[in-house]
């Protein structure tokens, strides 16, 4: 643990920090594995509507490539991760819409798959699923009261 800081264990599994620690404050970026990357930049820019903050390669100039992007006005990054094999998934993230049932209808009309219409969820709140370019199952929602 880096110097100033202690955690101590208080009991199984259970972990207490001094409060006078910085506390995590949010979540840079998560990943979602692609088998095409420039088809994948292509789905979340051009059909999401994600900005392209980052397209870099990792090595080899032909080779994998660093891609970030992320929906306008927000802080959490998307990575498009290139892992050909670990495709066609859930997405580790659920994406916020304002309106859902409009998003899912343009969506629609530019060819996204949805999986799930969208719906009050059994836990209250909007669902809809959708599939990006490479297969990978995507969450919608939108708070109840929203809608």
């Amino acid at each position: 643990m880096p110097a100033g800081r202690s955690a101590r264990n208080v009991g199984k599994g259970h972990w207490t920090r001094n409060r006078e620690q910085a506390v995590i404050t949010a979540v840079d970026f998560v990943t979602v594995n692609v088998a095409d990357q420039e088809r994948a930049k292509r789905f979340y820019t051009d059909v999401l509507g994600f900005e392209l903050l980052t397209d870099v390669p990792m090595g080899e100039p032909d080779g994998s490539k660093w891609i970030e992007v992320r929906p306008p006005g927000t802080q959490t990054k998307l990575v498009l991760f290139h892992a050909p094999n670990e495709t066609g998934a859930m997405a580790p993230f659920v994406l916020i819409t304002d309106d859902i049932a409009t998003t899912c209808g343009q969506l629609k009309s530019a060819g996204v798959e949805i999986v799930d219409e969208a719906a009050i969820a059994p836990w209250g709140s909007w669902w809809a699923q959708i599939k990006d370019s490479e297969g990978n199952s995507l969450g919608l929602t939108q708070a109840a009261d929203d809608a």
